[in-house]
């Protein structure tokens, strides 16, 4: 096998370091999470400052309303605090993958690197975002169904049916995640618990 020339090693070394565009997703995903974090905690205390004058209603019909508004912005604050974590996921991923490993992580024997940035490959990384997106869908559905009107038999079908597939989505998501042996989130689960030893 004949040596490369100068020129082809200069082209790849200069085309290794364009890896380091990643940064740019990397900085962005982390910036858009703490925005997100941001958001959530302000709804979070303006729907708390709506609950202080919960216990003044008299009405059970104004209680009621109130307590629907609330649960509503609680979900919405879940929904955000969710796209919050993927994008955070996304972000130390990428640069876990095509980067660098974060060494100040894995200082100490820190459980949350092991379960947050066990990243090895490109569809480790999309499925833990895979799972987390679909967490997020369940509850923005779950924030829909909340003001849902049901008036007859069809509606009432149509949300049997969106809570059924809701539940075989996640019934058939663990399955395929524990046959390929994903997402396993203490290393004591990847090491393999009591029953996965031999005796």
């Amino acid at each position: 096998m004949q040596d490369k020339s100068v020129i082809g090693q200069g082209f790849e070394r200069a085309l290794w370091k364009t890896r380091w565009a990643v940064l740019l997703a990397v900085v962005c995903s982390i910036l858009a999470a703490l925005v997100m974090f941001y958001i959530s905690a302000v709804d979070t205390f303006y729907a708390v400052q709506l609950l202080l004058d919960y216990y003044e209603l008299d009405s059970a019909m104004a209680r009621g309303v109130m307590r629907a508004e609330a649960v509503g912005m609680v979900v919405k604050v879940i929904d955000i605090f969710l796209l919050a974590i993927v994008l955070m996921i996304f972000g130390l991923g990428m640069y876990e993958l095509y980067i660098s490993k974060i060494d100040h992580a894995y200082e100490n024997n820190d459980e949350s690197a092991e379960h947050m940035l066990s990243v090895n490959s490109l569809d480790d990384l999309k499925s833990r975002l895979g799972k987390v997106i679909m967490m997020v869908l369940i509850v923005k559905f779950f924030e829909m169904a909340i003001g849902m009107d049901i008036d007859g038999i069809k509606d009432l079908l149509t949300f049997s049916v969106g809570v059924l597939l809701i539940g075989a989505t996640l019934f058939f998501t663990e399955k395929a995640s524990r046959k390929k042996g994903e997402w396993k989130t203490r290393a004591s689960d990847r090491e393999g618990g009591p029953e996965d030893r031999p005796a």
